[in-house]
């Protein structure tokens, strides 16, 4: 599917035409420049919470320009619904098992073959600013200011191209503004550019910023109507440790952190979550303190238990998860602003995602991990400058950016590279070979929140998961009459065709992308 140059010289066509002044002689006319790419990523953006795709939380004006005047793909999922391992995959066109980097306790081998390398290569000036989350230092990148490890939401430390150095100010506000100083003053204007433009936010513990801090106070969020899930037939679902009702942190998680030291939680999660109070400035504190104190006060007198503290909790992880969100659709308003305002949007891709999806209360959950659809699914926009508007119902994954972006360069797309340029979908043409099922694998157990390792394969219709290392369980999910995953059909009379049909989609797809598993 590569049409390489070809591709991009009918894309940019009436610009290079509307950039020629008409008295200027034909044999001084100088060819178009590629397209820049501008990749907008967040931490654990659920697709629930983009309006683009759901309304019933909240509304993201600005993410949802990048959809009205562009497109919006239906069908998006990640490889590997895990933060570092998922960036891995953007950044090499690979699953796990061949980029090296399948869990967040692994390296990530920075002198690998990366999209910006070859971009780079090709004429484009990189730049990498803000999450990174893949251990090693950016490789590839003409530019690169990250923040360390997780970051920080208040007064965060970054390391500007190996110069550590702590930023007073909110992590989204402060991301948004390094990225329009690279934009409008370090960067060559002469050249091309790729800008990977990383959010923290809306990453565990959703902090707001002051100034969001009583935004939906007065919003009663609805109770998805599986969150007391009881994961019948599915012991995997059962054994994990992501539950809102059992495992989400009083202290860390929810700010109960009271001057009087009187609430107490996990130990390890409350002195954290103690001391990211502690890194905030007075005013800081005093804003966080004027909205958090009485809220700790009226927690205490309470004192909830059971189905009254678990709705609690869901509704206090919502207020906080929609405020940060909010933040990052008005930053995000920023960059498109700046576009604008500088005539960057016709020669720009643009492109809005997170690193894999997330449970808002869904089986009970928060976080990610598994491969039921609230994870796997990842939101995706583009604004391709003449290129389709509207829906993409296609079957698409991360692994599929970069072939795109090498593409949209007129850079050869290696060999070795698994994933599939989306360019000829946004282009608006629907190839007859694309892609009919999506591979899947996670690997990090035993870890946090003890998700299991499991791999597995999704068509169309159906959704077929094995987990594996300290258990043997299947699971099958049919998901148009089941969409909510519900109930495991792996056994059950009348789905032995499908079960059939899948399990060889499933080993197909193994042997293409040469992850050989004998389980």
């Amino acid at each position: 599917m590569n049409h390489q140059r070809e591709s991009l010289y009918l894309l940019t066509g009436i610009a290079a035409l509307a950039g020629t002044s008409c008295s200027q002689p034909a044999g001084e006319q100088t060819a178009q420049k590629p397209l820049n790419i501008l990749y907008i990523m967040t931490d654990d953006h659920s697709f629930q919470t983009l309006s683009a795709y759901d309304g019933r939380y909240i509304q993201t004006p600005n993410i949802d320009r990048i959809a009205r005047d562009g497109v919006r793909f239906t069908n998006s999922f990640v490889a590997n619904s895990i933060s570092g391992p998922s960036r891995a995959c953007m950044l090499t066109g690979k699953h796990s098992h061949k980029n090296g980097f399948i869990d967040n306790e692994h390296t990530f081998d920075g002198s690998q073959q990366t999209f910006p390398k070859l971009l780079r290569q090709a004429g484009y000036q990189t730049a990498m600013i803000g999450k990174w989350h893949l251990t090693s230092d950016p490789t590839g990148f003409d530019y690169w200011n990250i923040l360390i490890g997780q970051g920080d939401y208040y007064n965060p430390t970054f390391i500007d191209n190996g110069e550590k150095r702590q930023i007073e100010g909110y992590a989204t506000n402060i991301t948004t503004d390094l990225a329009l100083d690279w934009l409008s003053n370090k960067r060559d204007k002469e050249k091309p550019f790729c800008l990977l433009l990383h959010h923290k936010a809306p990453h565990r513990t959703w902090m707001p910023d002051t100034c969001d801090l009583r935004l939906y106070d007065d919003v009663t969020f609805p109770l998805p109507d599986n969150f007391y899930d009881d994961y019948a037939g599915r012991t995997a679902a059962a054994e994990q440790e992501m539950s809102i009702i059992k495992d989400m942190d009083i202290v860390y998680d929810l700010k109960m952190a009271d001057k009087e030291n009187e609430i107490h939680s996990n130990p390890n999660l409350e002195e954290y979550g103690r001391h990211i109070y502690s890194n905030m400035k007075p005013d800081q504190k005093a804003a966080w303190d004027a909205y958090y104190d009485p809220i700790i006060a009226d927690f205490k007198a309470k004192k909830c238990t059971g189905k009254e503290l678990a709705e609690w909790k869901f509704q206090r992880y919502m207020h906080d998860y929609c405020r940060v969100i909010h933040s990052v659709d008005r930053n995000i308003g920023r960059v498109l602003d700046y576009l604008e305002e500088q005539g960057l949007m016709e020669n720009t891709l643009i492109v809005y995602t997170s690193d894999q999806g997330f449970y808002m209360g869904e089986h009970g959950w928060f976080d990610k991990r598994f491969m039921y659809e609230e994870s796997f699914r990842t939101p995706l926009l583009m604004r391709l400058p003449g290129g389709k508007r509207g829906d993409i119902p296609q079957l698409v994954q991360n692994i599929d950016y970069a072939p795109t972006f090498l593409e949209l360069a007129g850079v050869t797309v290696p060999s070795d590279i698994q994933g599939e340029s989306l360019l000829p979908l946004l282009k608006g043409e629907e190839p007859k070979d694309w892609r009919d099922a999506l591979y899947y694998h996670y690997y990090e157990y035993p870890a946090e929140h003890a998700v299991k390792k499991h791999y597995g394969v999704r068509d169309d219709r159906y959704k077929l998961i094995h987990f594996y290392d300290d258990i043997d369980q299947w699971e099958l999910y049919d998901l148009q009459a089941d969409p909510k995953e519900m109930h495991n059909c792996y056994g059950q009379p009348g789905y032995e065709e499908a079960t059939q049909r899948m399990m060889a989609k499933l080993k197909e797809l193994q042997r293409q992308y040469d992850d050989p598993i004998d389980k």
